[in-house]
């Protein structure tokens, strides 16, 4: 049997599961992450030829294809979001990345110094990597398609959604400090390193990664939806394939730069969504990203379940999995409950947002990134072995209990909204501002 017509039917077969399995499991507790997970095990364990996965030796594949996934998501969660931006609207985003992600990091490094007994590089390091969120993994907790309505968007949806949507971004200052942190223990630890982190890798590319999102989104909005001639007004003719273009051309400029692309790629999103909030080509354009993202992130974890079967958890010790699971189970959800007192959720809805931290395809992309840039003193199989853990502990915990949760809140806000309305049919928006 040939293996490249072996790769071709394994890669059709999967691209009609992605298009398939979402339907199929909606409803039910499972999810399609978990699904190419269990795939990825069960096909490496099979006699089939399939290629070794290997992170360490193959980092700058993964880096870069997880880097693609990561700015497509980012750019499909931008077009996805119906409010506006603003201080108000986004306030449960602004705690959570104000206050749950820093706490979540300082706790996680703490954690991984004590109980793994790592240096302080590689502890913050694997703090940074699992700061960010990811609800691609679990569909059922981000907000759907765009819509005409700025307010029929829930608060869990939308606070994770957007949450993610920058705190991808907001990651790379961390990374890019545990980083320093390693190479300066080289040479002699010493705190010199900070004052050119503060001012090159958070204060000007963070400011960077915004101007340039807003650049090149405010040029795409006047393109898309202003220009003078039709042939460049591209809403005119309805092309998906436009949104990866708008990826790349914000993500690359900002980086050629040296900002922050994560951030532009979101911030242009969000840019372009402004320019002309109830067009229906967000929806093209949304729906095209989606199908995209679905290919890669399925691709992405049935190789993730290759590299399990193939032994990436044997350089995995207790005390790694206490440090994922203390994140997942107690880390997370305390921080991120606390943020959210004085936001407009309810008590229930603070408890689901706050425990659905999902991480993901994110955590991939900065470990691969780190291990390029310097030596953190801990053999890569073992990092790889704490993130990949955490990686499945999530996709388990969140992708199995994801469609039961949401959509009991879904019906108690439901039937919430019909009794304020006596029994007639509520409106989504007037179904979205039910707080429960």
């Amino acid at each position: 049997m040939s293996s490249g017509d072996f790769f071709f039917a394994l890669f059709g077969a999967g691209a009609l599961a992605a298009a398939v399995l979402p339907r199929v499991v909606a409803g039910r507790p499972l999810s399609m992450p978990l699904v190419f997970l269990l795939c990825g095990v069960a096909l490496q364990a099979s006699p089939l030829p399939l290629p070794e996965v290997d992170p360490v030796g193959d980092r700058m594949w993964v880096e870069h294809l997880t880097e693609v996934c990561v700015i497509v998501s980012l750019m499909g969660a931008g077009l996805a979001l119906n409010r506006p931006v603003g201080w108000r609207h986004w306030q449960a985003s602004w705690r959570l990345l104000g206050v749950t992600m820093p706490l979540t990091i300082v706790v996680t490094g703490l954690l991984a110094w004590w109980l793994l007994d790592w240096p302080p590089a590689a502890a913050l390091l694997l703090a940074a990597v699992l700061s960010p969120t990811d609800p691609v993994l679990a569909s059922e907790v981000r907000v759907g398609a765009p819509t005409e309505s700025e307010h029929d968007e829930d608060e869990v949806r939308f606070a994770l959604t957007s949450e993610a949507g920058l705190n991808d971004g907001l990651a790379f200052p961390v990374v890019m400090a545990a980083v320093a942190l390693a190479a300066a223990a080289g040479t002699g630890l010493s705190g010199a390193w900070v004052g050119q982190w503060l001012l090159v890798d958070v204060l000007y590319r963070c400011v960077v990664g915004v101007l340039a999102g807003l650049a090149v989104g405010r040029l795409l909005g006047w393109m898309f939806f202003r220009a003078g001639w039709e042939s460049m007004r591209l809403s005119e003719h309805r092309d998906g394939f436009v949104a990866l273009g708008a990826t790349f051309l914000a993500y690359g400029v900002t980086e050629l730069v040296h900002g922050y692309g994560f951030l532009a790629v979101f911030v242009t999103a969000c840019r372009i969504r402004a320019a002309e909030r109830a067009h229906g080509y967000h929806t093209v354009l949304h729906d095209f990203v989606e199908q995209v993202e679905r290919l890669m992130t399925a691709g992405l974890l049935f190789l993730l379940g290759a590299f399990v079967a193939q032994g990436a958890l044997t350089r995995l010790t207790w005390q790694g999995a206490l440090v994922g699971l203390l994140l997942l189970l107690v880390v997370r959800p305390l921080t991120g409950w606390a943020a959210q007192f004085g936001t407009a959720a309810g008590p229930r809805e603070r408890v689901v947002t706050a425990f659905f931290g999902i991480r993901g395809i994110g955590s991939l992309f900065y470990l691969a990134y780190a291990l390029g840039t310097e030596g953190f003193h801990v053999p890569a199989g073992e990092l790889w072995a704490v993130v990949t853990f955490t990686i499945l502990a999530s996709v388990v915990l969140h992708g199995t209990s994801a469609s039961p949760v949401i959509s009991r809140l879904d019906r108690i806000r439901l039937l919430k909204a019909r009794r304020r309305h006596r029994g007639k049919r509520p409106g989504d928006d007037e179904v979205a501002h039910e707080r429960l």
